[in-house]
C-alpha cells in the first residue's frame, strides 16, 4: 500500500504529467479514514483520478498552491477535521498552545478561517480552476452564522471564500458525482442539482431567482440585526435537515445568494463497506518526523457506523453526518480488524469499536415512512420515539464476532455510550463491563438540572444514575474494579450559578471529581449557539438564560471542580452571589 502523493517529487515518481484534483487541508496528511481529506482522496483515487494532497500549505502567498500545477478538474479545500477557529482558540478566545492534527502538536500551522484563506490562495494560483470547499468548517458556516470569535454574524463561507461550490456533510457521494461530471465535460456552473451541495448566485441571478418549492431564509442582514429572524433561520435550517423531506433553502446576502440543495441521502451498507475497505495505510505521511497526536488516539480504532439521532443542542453531528444511522456490515468490520492485527506494529488491541455514539449500530425506524416524513431534531428526546427500533442484538452479535478474531487481545469501546439506549438492553451493559472496558468507561451526563438537560436535549439524571448502578454492578459481577469517566459542560445556555451549585453538591455527595469538563463554546450553526446569541429557543422563541460574562463562566467551571483548592475563592463568591452561603462548608 502507498500514500497519495503529497509532494511534486512523489507525483513525478508515479509517472504523472499532471494531477486531476488537488486536495488542500489544514491538517497534516494522515492516510486514515478518520481524516477527511484522506477519505475523499481515496474515494477519488478509486474513481481512477490522479489526486494530490496539499497539507498545511503556507498561506502568505500562493506558491505552495502551484506545487502540483493546475489541477485538471478542481481544487478541493477544507480547513481540516475541525473548524479552524475552534482548533486554534480556546473558549476565552486565547490561542491554543497545541494542535493535535499537526506533527508534534505544533500550533499555528493553519490560518484563521482556513477555508476562506486557502480558497483565496488557490484562486490566485490558478484563477480559472474550480474551487470546491467542504469539511466541518464549510458545512457549519454555509449560511450566515454567529461567529463567537468576532462576536458578530458573518456571511456564508461560500460567499466569503468566493468558491464555486460547497459540499456539506460527509461528502463522498457528492464528490464522486462532481468529479464524474466535470470529467465528462460539464462545467462547474452546471453542477447545481447535486444533493448535499450549496452554490452561490451573483447579483443578476439573485434578482431573477425563482426556484419552485424553495424555502427562503431571512437574509444575512436580517439575521445579523434581529434575534427573532436569526432564530427563524435556525429553525428552518434544522427543519430541513432530513434528506427525505428537506426543501431547497435560499438565503440572500447583500444582493447575492446562497442556494442549498437538500442533504445527500444516507449511504447504503454496501457503500459504507466500499469506502472503509479502500487501501488506507492508517499511517501519517512518511515526511513527518514527529507523531500526529490525533492519529495516535485513533490509529487502532474501527468505525462501525455513521450518523447520530441524539440531536444534542451543543453538537454538530446531526447537521454534518445526519440522523440516519449508516452501518457497515459485520464482515467489513471483521476484515478491517484482521488487517489491523496483521500490521507489524500492532499491540493486539483495538482501541475503539466506535462511532459518534457507540451503541446506535443498525438502529432505525420500525416504519421508515414515518422517519422519512419526520422533522423532529432528536429520536430520543424528550423521550425515545416509539417508532425507533432500539434493538442491540446486531451490535452484540458484531462485538462477539470481533472478539473471535484471531490474535485479538481486547477490543475496547472508547466512544461515548448513549445511556438511555443502553438501559433498553441489560445484556449490552453486561458485555461492555465484562469484555470491552479497560477499567474506565466514558459517559456524558453533562448536567443534573432538568431545565438545563432539556435545553441540551439530554436524558435525565435518573437515566445516568440507573446506568451507573447497573454498569458498576455488572463490573463487580465480572470480578473487575471499573469506573466511569464523566463528561460535563459548564456555562451551557440555560445553566445558572444555582444550577451549577446543585450539580457541585450532587458530585460532592457521591465523591465524584470531574476531570473532563468542557466549557461551552458556541460553535457555528449549532442549536445551542443560536440560543447563546439570541437568548431564545429557536423553535419556541421562549427566553433562555445565557451565562455570557467571563466571571460567571469561570465560577461555573470552578463549581464543577469544587475539590481544587485554587477554586475556593471563586466558589465562595458564587455561593454568596446566589445567597447560598450554607453550601460553602458543604462543598469546601
Amino acid at each position: 500500500m502507498s500514500f497519495l502523493p503529497a509532494t511534486p517529487q512523489e507525483v513525478k515518481a508515479l509517472g504523472w504529467d499532471a494531477v486531476d484534483v488537488v486536495l488542500v487541508t489544514g491538517d497534516a496528511y494522515v492516510d486514515h479514514p478518520s481524516f477527511a481529506m484522506a477519505l475523499v482522496g481515496r474515494v477519488l483515487e478509486a474513481e481512477g483520478l490522479r489526486v494530490a494532497i496539499l497539507a498545511q500549505p503556507r498561506w502568505d502567498n500562493c506558491a505552495d498552491f502551484r506545487k502540483f500545477g493546475k489541477p485538471r478538474l478542481f481544487f478541493g479545500v477544507s480547513a481540516g477535521n475541525m473548524d479552524s477557529m475552534i482548533n486554534k482558540y480556546t473558549h476565552n478566545r486565547k490561542l491554543r498552545s497545541t494542535d493535535d492534527f499537526s506533527p508534534g502538536a505544533l500550533p499555528n500551522l493553519r490560518p484563521d478561517r482556513a477555508t476562506i484563506i486557502y480558497s483565496q490562495r488557490a484562486r490566485e494560483a490558478y484563477p480559472d480552476a474550480p474551487v470546491i470547499i467542504g469539511g466541518i468548517e464549510a458545512t457549519m458556516r454555509r449560511f450566515a452564522h454567529y461567529d463567537y470569535w468576532s462576536d458578530k454574524v458573518r456571511h456564508s463561507v461560500l460567499l466569503d471564500s468566493k468558491a464555486d461550490l460547497l459540499v456539506y456533510g460527509m461528502g463522498e457521494r457528492q464528490i464522486r458525482e462532481i468529479s464524474t461530471r466535470l470529467n465528462s465535460g460539464d462545467t462547474i456552473l452546471n453542477l447545481r442539482d447535486i444533493r448535499g451541495t450549496a452554490y452561490p448566485l451573483g447579483a443578476r441571478e439573485t434578482a431573477a431567482l425563482a426556484i419552485p418549492g424553495a424555502v427562503e431564509l431571512p437574509t444575512a442582514g436580517e439575521v445579523a440585526g434581529d434575534r427573532i429572524k436569526f432564530s427563524t433561520a435556525t429553525r428552518l435550517i434544522y427543519e430541513n435537515s432530513n434528506p427525505f423531506n428537506a426543501a431547497v433553502l435560499v438565503q440572500k446576502s447583500e444582493g447575492k445568494a446562497v442556494v442549498q440543495n437538500p442533504p445527500a441521502l444516507p449511504l447504503s451498507t454496501e457503500e459504507m463497506d466500499f469506502i472503509y475497505g479502500l487501501p488506507f495505510t492508517k499511517l501519517a505521511h512518511p515526511s513527518y518526523r514527529q507523531p500526529i497526536p490525533a492519529l495516535e488516539m485513533i490509529k487502532d480504532s474501527i468505525v462501525l457506523h455513521r450518523g447520530c439521532f441524539g440531536g444534542c443542542s451543543f453538537c454538530s453531528l446531526t447537521l454534518h453526518q445526519g440522523r440516519f444511522i449508516q452501518s457497515r456490515s459485520p464482515a467489513s468490520v471483521e476484515q478491517e480488524a484482521q488487517r489491523l492485527l496483521k500490521t507489524p506494529r500492532h499491540p493486539g488491541n483495538i482501541s475503539d469499536l466506535g462511532a459518534p455514539s457507540a451503541n446506535m449500530y443498525e438502529m432505525r425506524g420500525r416504519d421508515m415512512k414515518v422517519c422519512h416524513a419526520c422533522r423532529k431534531l432528536s429520536c430520543v428526546h424528550p423521550v425515545i420515539c416509539p417508532n425507533l427500533n432500539t434493538d442491540h442484538k446486531p451490535l452484540l452479535a458484531l462485538m462477539r464476532r470481533i472478539r473471535g478474531v484471531k490474535g485479538l487481545k481486547k477490543a475496547f469501546v472508547a466512544s461515548g455510550i448513549r445511556m438511555d439506549l443502553a438501559l433498553k438492553c441489560g445484556e449490552y451493559i453486561s458485555e461492555i463491563a465484562r469484555f470491552h472496558t479497560g477499567g474506565l468507561l466514558k459517559v456524558a451526563p453533562e448536567h443534573i438540572s432538568p431545565k438545563v438537560l432539556s435545553v441540551m436535549k439530554k436524558p435525565s439524571v435518573e437515566v445516568f444514575k440507573e446506568f451507573a448502578d447497573r454498569f458498576l454492578a455488572e463490573s463487580k459481577k465480572a470480578g473487575k474494579e471499573q469506573y466511569l469517566v464523566l463528561y460535563f459542560i459548564s456555562a451551557h445556555p440555560g445553566s445558572t450559578l444555582a444550577d451549577m451549585a446543585d450539580l457541585a453538591v450532587f458530585l460532592k455527595e457521591r465523591n465524584i471529581r470531574p476531570q473532563q469538563i468542557n466549557d461551552f463554546l458556541p460553535a457555528p450553526m449549532e442549536y445551542a449557539t443560536s440560543i447563546y446569541f439570541t437568548g431564545l429557543d429557536p423553535f419556541t422563541l421562549e427566553p433562555v438564560y445565557v451565562p455570557k460574562k467571563e466571571t460567571e463562566r469561570r465560577m461555573q467551571r470552578a463549581l464543577l471542580q469544587y475539590y481544587k483548592p485554587e477554586n475556593r475563592p471563586l466558589i465562595t463568591k458564587a455561593l454568596r452571589e446566589i445567597n447560598r452561603p450554607d453550601l460553602i462548608k458543604k462543598l469546601l
